[in-house]
């Protein structure tokens, strides 16, 4: 392995005070940089059993032991929070269903605006499979859906941040190369991701590998 001989240098920057910044600037400028996000289009169970399904690409994975998943589901316009944080409120649990290039359009069309209680699933008909470690349904074609219970909710200003444990795990059979020895090939999920605000997105086939350096092997090289 040839090792880089030093840092690049120092590039010319912009920098940006966003506790002066109003919100709309904030988020411009934070998910145009912050990508690609990956996708939490999350299910949930609402009043009288409808299944609530809304897309979020504030989320990420946060640890594994316990396996902990951090999603941020914004209020609508006139403050109120959304349904998919007083499904999880009230209930406990939720799936994170991941979203594959196949799914995109039906994905965003969850992201309108429906009236509160009225179920993206049953307006789109998207149909869903029951969950195996949580009342909560996944998406039948979702590549991956990670059943979780929700451990807290932290409020910080006007952001809302759901953790979750992640108790189950599904995956779409071709994309699991060896169940004994938990191999999953990741680019047959075929996942996307959100780059930046609205409307732009990131396939995640277009990968390299770059192998970490152990301590002894970076000394040889210097």
């Amino acid at each position: 392995m040839t090792l880089p001989a030093s840092a690049p240098d120092a590039l010319p920057v912009t920098h940006f005070d966003l506790t002066a910044l109003p919100g709309a600037a904030r988020y411009k400028l934070l998910t145009a940089t912050v990508t690609p996000r990956p996708i939490a289009w999350v299910s949930t169970l609402g009043e009288g059993g409808h299944v609530n399904l809304a897309p979020y690409s504030f989320f990420g994975l946060m640890g594994s032991d316990p396996p902990v998943v951090a999603f941020a589901p914004g209020d609508r316009a006139d403050g109120t929070p959304k349904d998919t944080a007083l499904n999880i409120a009230s209930g406990g649990e939720f799936t994170v269903n991941l979203v594959s290039e196949a799914l995109a359009v039906t994905m965003n069309a969850t992201a309108t605006d429906f009236p509160h209680g009225q179920g993206e699933p049953d307006a789109l008909g998207i149909p869903l499979t029951p969950g195996v470690k949580v009342a909560v349904p996944r998406v039948a074609a979702a590549p991956a859906a990670l059943e979780c219970r929700e451990v807290q909710t932290v409020l910080i200003g006007r952001t809302r941040i759901i953790l979750g444990e992640v108790l189950g795990l599904t995956l779409r059979a071709d994309a699991v190369q060896d169940a004994d020895r938990h191999h999953v090939d990741t680019g047959a999920l075929d996942l996307i991701g959100r780059m930046g605000g609205r409307g732009t997105y990131a396939r995640t086939r277009d990968t390299f590998v770059i192998d970490r350096i152990p301590f002894e092997e970076w000394q040889k090289g210097q």
